[in-house]
């Protein structure tokens, strides 16, 4: 299981005007890079109703692993609305069976085989999930990557909850309105990469990626630093778009490739990803041939 990758943490339904997705940053992330040849897995929970049936069902359609424990909350749903842009905005349900994962003996198993995991602050808005995430990081190889998709929803963070996780972590994904909202939380002043580089040594981190829509993306690390361009495309919607960036990165990083290799495919593929419907779409061959041997 050496190349176990995981999203820990929600999955749910993205309830569009006209259809509804399967959808939640983690499972997006799981499914992405499992398109790069990786042991993906998704690690969340459902309810027993039709809705989770349903996702068991796409998940298996999709060929991606998964833990999806069955509690006793419904299914979780977001309804999302896209302005003219394709820009979401969300309405998260509370209470659900993300909020209620469960730390079973097969969710230990797999954190004690776990290469590299990716979680937020979402699912950490509940005692029960966060206590489970925590418990799947501890579980981890001494060697392994975890890397902290902030992915600020509403008003579901803390500033303790961003600490810990940044504390567990040693890499982070995060995007310019969330670099704000740390920098004003922290107290913090400077540029945007100022901060990258103050939140890198303060908490030990191997790289940080910070997106900025259409402004760009930079990765950063101790030894150097890569800026590129957002591509013009014309936007089906942004959902998953910085999901398939934090995949398409890990993916190439964890292959050996270089920091700027990997912001490049990383740039593509999530510009690829704008231009489809959904967050979880099929990627382009060209991308997935890299990966070919």
């Amino acid at each position: 299981m050496k190349n176990t990758v995981v999203g820990l943490g929600e999955i749910l339904f993205d309830v569009f005007p006209e259809r509804k997705i399967l959808g939640g940053a983690p499972a997006n992330f799981a499914y992405h890079i499992s398109q790069f040849g990786f042991n993906g897995y998704a690690v969340s929970a459902i309810g027993g109703d039709l809705l989770g049936k349903e996702i068991l069902k796409n998940l298996e359609e999709k060929e991606l692993n998964y833990i999806i424990e069955k509690t006793d909350f419904p299914t979780g749903t977001v309804k999302v609305q896209l302005d003219k842009r394709g820009v979401p905005t969300y309405e998260i349900c509370e209470n659900v069976a993300w909020d209620n994962i469960p730390l079973t003996s097969r969710i230990e198993n797999l954190a004690k085989n776990t290469q590299t995991v990716c979680f937020g602050t979402l699912a950490q808005r509940s005692e029960v999930s966060r206590n489970t995430i925590y418990s799947f990081l501890s579980l981890m190889p001494e060697d392994s990557l975890k890397v902290f998709d902030i992915n600020l929803r509403l008003n579901y963070f803390t500033k303790e909850i961003i600490e810990e996780s940044l504390q567990k972590a040693n890499a982070l994904k995060i995007n310019d309105e969330e670099i704000v909202k740390i920098s004003d939380m922290f107290g913090w002043q400077g540029t945007e990469v100022e901060v990258c580089e103050r939140l890198l040594t303060t908490f030990g981190l191997k790289f940080m990626i910070l997106t900025k829509g259409t402004a760009g993306s930079w990765v950063i690390n101790t030894e150097k630093e890569s800026f590129l361009p957002t591509p013009k495309i014309t936007i089906a919607d942004t959902v998953g778009a910085g999901d398939s960036f934090t995949a398409a990165f890990v993916a190439s990083y964890l292959m050996g490739r270089t920091l700027e290799e990997s912001h490049q495919l990383a740039v593509e593929v999530s510009a690829y990803v704008c231009q489809q419907h959904g967050a979880m779409p099929r990627l382009a061959d060209a991308h997935l041939e890299l990966f070919r041997e």
